[in-house]
């Protein structure tokens, strides 16, 4: 990289205050001075089209560091905003750490409506009302299971984003029965965060499906030096399809594992779940064995004796012999992989030590 098309990376610092870090997003934004790094951020120097420079974790746990431009970031915020009809001087609240790609949409949005977030991280009191904010299933969840203050806020708001994970049907009805606004979201960092909305692609973003079945994604918010296709799109690693214009997430491509010979969708698996057990936190994952090859396991958050009998018997109505658990794991909370993701790869290494 020539040194004259290069640019300094200044990471975000934590004491910085809201007016502080916004005052150096707008001059990243416009090329004066260094580009903001969020999150766990290693390098020093980026393209001088670089304006943010933000850490990924993928399914591997692993951090990569994804470069976004300027006109990316702003074409996202542009086309949120308009998607939510969102006017000059209305105000977004920041529930989100920094170190995500979300909470830098947030930030990037306000910009674009002339004010300030409200940040609400570690906020001590009753939240303040606001227009928009975005959230991760797991926020909606505790919104909707005993956190009232946060649940009030939701409520108050024109429009809730809920991303960063799958959110079900079942939280969805309830938050929508809740008087809460939910907007579903589906994007990834290297499509500067959320770019379908409640399975529309916003303004100027392309998606289609791939022969294999997988999700691309084309538009002004892609980032750069992205490995594209021939037809200039990013191809993920989730699998959807598109019914009527609209896109159907259906879930991570290795989300698929073998067991004695079965292919069983992890995703299926908790879809099904959630549908009885709609107040349970749990996740299934696959632990490698000499026997299956991979054998299904599911770990829950402080379930009564009775819900392994229970999703035993619903799993193998539905979906035969192959989908019955070969063991269920009590946790007292769900490891994550940033905001709301479960660290499957950690409950594989966790079931592996127990039966140590």
């Amino acid at each position: 990289m020539d040194a004259k098309s290069q640019r300094l990376v200044s990471p975000i610092d934590g004491a910085w205050s809201t007016t502080q870090i916004m005052a150096s997003l707008a001059k990243a934004l416009v090329a004066d001075g260094p580009a903001l790094g969020f999150g766990a951020v290693t390098s020093t120097k980026v393209e001088a089209k670089t304006a943010v420079l933000v850490t990924s974790t993928g399914s591997t746990g692993a951090n990569k560091e994804i470069s976004l431009s300027a006109g990316a970031l702003l074409a996202s915020a542009k086309a949120a905003n308009k998607y939510l009809n969102a006017n000059f001087g209305e105000t977004w609240s920041l529930l989100l750490p920094l170190t995500h790609i979300a909470a830098v949409n947030v930030l990037v949005r306000s910009l674009e409506l002339g004010t300030n977030p409200v940040y609400l991280v570690d906020y001590v009191g009753d939240y303040p009302k606001v227009d928009y904010t975005a959230i991760v299933p797991t926020q909606l969840y505790n919104a909707l299971n005993g956190d009232d203050r946060l649940l009030s806020h939701l409520q108050g708001a024109k429009a809730v984003l809920v991303g960063g994970a799958a959110l079900t049907s079942e939280l969805y009805e309830q938050a929508t029965i809740a008087g809460i606004k939910v907007v579903t979201t589906y994007g990834m960092s290297e499509t500067s965060g959320g770019c379908v909305y409640n399975g529309e692609p916003l303004a100027g973003v392309q998606v289609a499906i791939t022969h294999s079945g997988f999700i691309k994604i084309s538009g002004p918010v892609l980032a750069i030096n992205l490995d594209l296709d021939a037809q200039n799109y990013f191809v993920t690693s989730d699998r959807g399809e598109l019914i009527d214009g609209q896109l159907k997430v259906l879930g991570r491509g290795d989300d698929v594992i073998i067991s004695g010979g079965e292919n069983i969708s992890l995703s299926e698996i908790e879809s099904a779940i959630s549908q009885t057990f709609v107040n349970f936190e749990f996740a299934a994952f696959a632990v490698s064995s000499d026997k299956w090859g991979q054998e299904l396991h599911v770990a829950v958050v402080n379930a009564p004796v009775e819900f392994a009998e229970q999703v035993e018997r619903l799993l193998v109505e539905k979906f035969g012999n192959a989908a019955k658990p070969k063991r269920f794991h009590q946790l007292t909370a769900l490891p994550l992989i940033g905001i709301g993701k479960v660290d499957r790869g950690a409950l594989a290494q966790l079931a592996t030590k127990s039966e140590h």
